[in-house]
């Protein structure tokens, strides 16, 4: 278990330090922000749709390292995924980390994603961890309700 706490911290540590694909997209087909308030992480997330899948997705905002890591992790996960493989993806993500710390759960397929395996033994980390992908879930799923740059509708709570 001593492995996965190392990888865990490593791979935090980096994505936060680094975060891949922070940064606006001109003309994105969705954006979307989110907001947990218990932590104080704001995001902007942004969407570029080819048809069904995702082209391009980035990010803009602050938080916790936990929040920033995630964001980042879930960017290069649904990178070039069909909107479909990108909900699925989450529905498993979701899973990982709130799952009860006592039972079993599958990573196999996840990759560096099952580094938030045991975030799930915080429940309080679970909404910082989770903001991102809720925040994309929503984005590609509500096309009639997700933001456009300059819009500013209530953001996707993890509350």
């Amino acid at each position: 278990m001593s492995d996965l706490r190392e990888l865990y911290q490593e791979v935090i540590l980096d994505h936060n330090k680094r975060p891949r694909n922070f940064r606006a997209i001109d003309a994105p087909s969705r954006v979307a922000k989110g907001h947990n308030p218990l932590c104080g992480d704001r995001l902007m997330l942004y969407v570029s749709l080819d048809g069904d899948r995702i082209a391009d997705v980035a990010f803009e905002g602050s938080g916790c390292a936990i929040s920033k890591a995630s964001a980042s992790l879930m960017t290069e996960a649904v990178k070039g995924k069909t909107v479909a493989e990108a909900e699925a993806l989450f529905a498993r993500f979701h899973n990982l980390v709130t799952s009860p710390p006592d039972e079993p759960i599958t990573t196999s397929g996840l990759g560096k994603l099952a580094v938030f395996a045991g975030v799930r033994e915080y429940p309080a980390r679970v909404k910082c961890a989770s903001l991102a992908w809720h925040t994309m879930k929503a984005a590609v799923a509500h096309p009639s309700t997700t933001l456009r740059a300059g819009e500013t509708d209530a953001p996707v709570s993890t509350e």
